[in-house]
């Protein structure tokens, strides 16, 4: 008994913190006085967007007009990957994000996710390669497309983050609703969703509706002006798939608008941060089945200034632990694991900034809970913040030129 009695206040104090750091506005928080931390400029690069970390320190970095590149672990350019797939390049569409495997020390293999060409636009994919790599040289073997959306049509916000299950065996992919808003509530679409696939691009067993197949016919519209003229949108043309519609079966949530940064932190959690429309960018704990709102709620606003119901009027959506209004505009979300050059950090999570130029720390308490701590001015659109092996920190400025900037400690 006593021991049940235990577990039952450890349930209650978890499930306590977690109603009290829930759902809390960041978006006036003010920024720190000082920086914690050095930032030395040491390259430049044409619209860059990711960065991903070989073993040994080198880097491979993503630009949105289509080139990766193979840069030293000092941040120098050695060489301009081969054999990458072509792109569409357009708006926020192009090259976006590379991720090695969970098992890259034996298998060598990376993950790229991208805007793929089409008739009529293009579509988020998500392709899989063996990296091969000289001193100075880097091309990708046996390249295939293991996922992709269809159809492809107009629109940016991708999603086109990769997180994968702290097991190794299954890689979660986010696909942004394209600014055409209702698909994100349409479960034979995958606009809007985070989907849960194999390590081959598959649906994923355990999903909540694994083995099920959507509607053989889908509709395509344009972005439309607001969420409230999306809902009676003209269709431009439908899409009949070629084989059985697999969205229902590799969807583990819905309702996402522009899913830019998720990760799993030292704990184990899945989390995700998007951008808001006019407000309401938000962080919010992923968990199986559950349906975060958009384009039905919103804590933000249409551009327009058309309201969108606020999420307390409709208890049935996932509510986030953290909002913004104004928003940051958050081009990724990553948690610092080192207990060398910031140990101070280990464990905390870094959302970076677009519109404030801001860097935020946000530390977590394991049981579905966020608080933002501390807020930066850094005096750059940062797409990017990852962690290197020797524990510093890397970030991309999101322009053209765009730097490279090393974080070190002061």
């Amino acid at each position: 008994m006593m021991k049940l009695a235990k577990v039952a206040m450890l349930i209650t104090l978890a499930s306590a913190s977690s109603a009290a750091w829930a759902q809390v506005n960041m978006g006036e928080q003010k920024p720190e006085a000082s920086l914690p931390f050095n930032m030395t400029t040491v390259n430049t690069f044409e619209l860059p967007w990711r960065i991903a970390f070989l073993p040994d320190g080198r880097m491979l970095i993503t630009e949105k007009v289509g080139p990766i590149w193979l840069v030293s672990a000092k941040g120098e350019k050695i060489a301009m990957v081969t054999n990458t797939p072509a792109v569409y390049w357009q708006g926020q569409n192009g090259m976006l994000g590379v991720f090695l495997s969970p098992h890259y020390a034996t298998d060598q293999n990376i993950y790229l996710t991208y805007a793929e060409p089409g008739d009529y636009g293009g579509g988020l994919a998500l392709g899989r390669a063996k990296l091969t790599l000289t001193a100075t040289t880097a091309k990708l073997d046996n390249y295939e497309v293991l996922w992709h959306q269809m159809p492809k049509g107009k629109g940016g916000q991708e999603g086109a983050q990769v997180a994968f299950s702290p097991d190794g065996q299954f890689l979660f992919l986010t696909v942004g609703d394209r600014q055409r808003f209702t698909p994100a509530q349409d479960p034979n679409q995958p606009e809007g969703k985070i989907l849960r696939l194999t390590l081959d691009g598959k649906p994923a067993p355990g999903n909540p509706n694994y083995g099920k197949t959507g509607a053989a016919t889908i509709p395509l519209i344009d972005p439309p002006r607001d969420t409230e003229a999306a809902k009676t949108a003209p269709v431009v043309s439908t899409y009949t798939f070629p084989g059985p519609n697999l969205t229902p079966a590799e969807t583990w949530t819905m309702g996402h608008r522009t899913p830019y940064g998720m990760a799993f932190s030292p704990t184990g959690e899945l989390w995700e941060i998007e951008h808001g429309p006019k407000g309401g960018d938000k962080l919010s704990l992923i968990e199986k089945g559950k349906n975060y709102g958009w384009p039905v709620v919103s804590f933000g606003d249409n551009y327009n200034g058309v309201p969108i119901p606020k999420p307390n009027t409709q208890p049935d959506f996932a509510l986030p632990a953290l909002y913004w209004v104004p928003v940051i505009a958050p081009g990724n979300l990553m948690f610092y694991t080192g207990t060398q050059t910031f140990p101070q950090w280990n464990g905390n999570g870094f959302v970076s900034g677009l519109v404030t130029m801001s860097l935020v720390r946000i530390v977590f308490d394991g049981h579905g809970g966020a608080k933002a701590v501390q807020r930066w001015e850094v005096g750059h659109r940062i797409r990017d913040i990852e962690e290197a092996p020797d524990g510093s920190l890397w970030m991309l400025e999101d322009a053209n030129p765009g730097a490279l900037i090393h974080v070190t400690p002061k």
